[in-house]
C-alpha cells in the first residue's frame, strides 16, 4: 500500500523504533509496509515462517522468532529489540486466535490457547517493555475487537480475551501516564485476513461463504456491508502512535462501521 502523504507525512517516524508482534498476520504485515514507508526501524516478530524473513527483508527491519505464551520469550524479544535498535518508541500487539462454539462444549486447551495469546502475551510484552518505553514517552498499541467491547454469541472465550485486553489497555494508560507514555485498544470489527478466513475454513460448516454472509448480517450497512482490509486497521494504528494522537490515551478505539454503535 502506498501511504496517503496528504495524512501522514513521509518521514514521520524516522529515528523511532517499532516492535510488531504478530507481524506475519495480515494486520501485522500491513502495519510494517506503512510504517516502513514512514522511515521505522522495525523489529518482526512471530512463529518463525518464510513469510516473516521475506516481510523483514522487504521492509529493512529485523525478524524475531518467538512464542509469546512464554513469559521467557517476551523478555527477550524487548531485549533482542533493545541491543539491535538500542530503543524501543512503539510496540503494536497485534497477534490473535479465534475461537468460538457451544460453552458448554469448551475445552481447557481452547480457553488456555486464546487467552494465553491474545491476553496473556499482550501483557508480558506491554509489562516488559515499560521500561524502554519510559524512556523514549512511546506508544502501545493493542489490537482488541469489536469482541471487546460487546458480547458475541457462540464466542465467550474469544470474548473474554478480548474484553480484558481491552479494559487492560485502559488500566495501562493511567498507570503509565505520569511517564508519557500512551497505551490504547483498537477495537476492529471483522478484518478480511488469514484469520478470517480459517475462522470461516474451520466454523463454517463446509461453506465459507454462507459464514461470511452470516457475520455481515449483523452490520448496519446491510447489502453495502463490507469487512474491514488490514490495511485501513494498519493506517489507524499509524494514526495512533503519531504525533497527531498525542491526546489519545486510554481509548477503546472502534472501526467497526457503527456495528457496535447500537450497544
Amino acid at each position: 500500500m502506498n501511504i496517503d502523504t496528504r495524512i501522514f507525512a513521509p518521514g514521520l517516524f524516522a529515528g523511532k523504533v517499532v516492535l510488531i508482534v504478530g507481524a506475519a498476520g495480515g494486520v501485522g504485515s500491513a502495519c510494517a509496509r506503512q510504517l516502513s514507508q514512514l522511515g521505522a526501524s522495525l523489529a518482526l516478530a512471530d512463529h518463525p515462517r518464510a513469510q516473516l524473513a521475506a516481510l523483514a527483508s522487504d521492509c529493512g527491519g529485523v525478524a524475531l522468532s518467538a512464542d509469546i505464551t512464554r513469559v521467557v520469550d517476551c523478555e527477550r524479544l524487548v531485549a533482542d529489540v533493545l541491543a539491535h535498535y538500542g530503543r524501543l518508541d512503539a510496540l503494536i500487539n497485534c497477534a490473535g486466535v479465534w475461537v468460538e462454539g457451544d460453552s458448554a462444549e469448551a475445552s481447557e486447551d481452547d480457553w488456555l490457547r486464546c487467552i494465553d495469546v491474545n491476553l496473556k502475551g499482550a501483557f508480558f510484552l506491554c509489562s516488559r517493555a515499560i521500561p524502554a518505553l519510559k524512556q523514549s514517552r512511546g506508544a502501545i498499541v493493542n489490537v482488541s475487537s469489536d469482541a471487546g467491547v460487546v458480547g458475541n454469541a457462540g464466542a465467550a472465550i474469544y470474548c473474554a480475551s478480548k474484553g480484558g485486553l481491552t479494559v487492560m489497555s485502559k488500566a495501562l494508560a493511567l498507570e503509565l501516564a505520569h511517564f508519557g507514555v500512551r497505551v490504547n485498544a483498537l477495537c476492529p470489527s471483522d478484518i478480511m485476513s488469514p484469520m478470517l478466513q480459517f475462522q470461516a475454513d474451520r466454523y463454517g460448516n463446509g461453506n465459507p461463504a454462507a459464514y461470511f454472509a452470516g457475520l455481515l448480517a449483523h452490520y448496519p450497512q446491510r447489502e453495502a456491508a463490507r469487512f474491514i482490509t488490514p490495511d485501513e486497521v494498519a493506517a489507524y494504528i499509524t494514526f495512533l502512535l503519531s504525533p497527531a494522537a498525542a491526546a489519545v490515551s486510554g481509548a477503546s478505539a472502534a472501526l467497526d462501521f457503527g456495528l457496535t454503535a447500537g450497544y
